[in-house]
């Protein structure tokens, strides 16, 4: 997979907002990963930020319709992971300031 692939991929997940907190993914640090095969199938590796999510499955469902925007992407399969734990450091300087949080 080449950088503009993935780059478009992080692009589209840039449009899934946590409902809970009004930023979306990307800059809230829960993305660690996206790959696509060559024949479209996309693995996308996160996390939440929490165990007990409630908005985990909508979540989910949001990554997925929005990378079947993509016209390489065939299939998604979204691994949610715990490891690393989430925290504030992984989130964007912007995401820090959209939050109030140093």
């Amino acid at each position: 997979m080449d950088q503009d692939m993935k780059d478009s991929m992080m692009g589209a997940l840039e449009t899934v907002i946590d409902p809970e907190l009004g930023v979306d993914i990307v800059n809230l640090g829960l993305v660690y990963d996206v790959m696509v095969t060559e024949d479209g199938f996309a693995v996308v590796t996160m996390t939440l930020t929490s165990m007990g999510c409630p908005m985990g499955p909508q979540i989910v469902e949001m990554v997925k319709a929005a990378l079947y925007e993509l016209p390489e992407v065939e299939e998604v399969d979204v691994k949610i992971v715990w490891t690393p734990v989430w925290g504030k450091d992984h989130m964007s300087r912007y995401a820090k300031m959209a939050l109030g949080v140093r």
